[in-house]
């Protein structure tokens, strides 16, 4: 490929990032609200020691 190339894909970011320049905060803002939280460590052991271990073919009947 020529080194100046740049695809459809890269040309339509770049242009979208031009038009909305918050766009990276809001997606920062995005990740935090959905990926970026706290855990706690004491309930997640409380969910681990309550599971209920599953049989190995779940639909049969005993």
């Amino acid at each position: 490929m020529a080194k100046n190339f740049e695809s459809e894909a890269t040309q339509f970011l770049k242009q979208y990032k031009a038009q909305k320049p918050d766009t990276d905060t809001r997606q920062r803002e995005g990740r935090a609200r959905l990926w970026d939280k706290h855990i706690d460590p004491e309930l997640q052991e409380g969910y681990r020691t309550a599971r209920v271990p599953q049989k190995p073919y779940v639909y049969q009947t005993q």
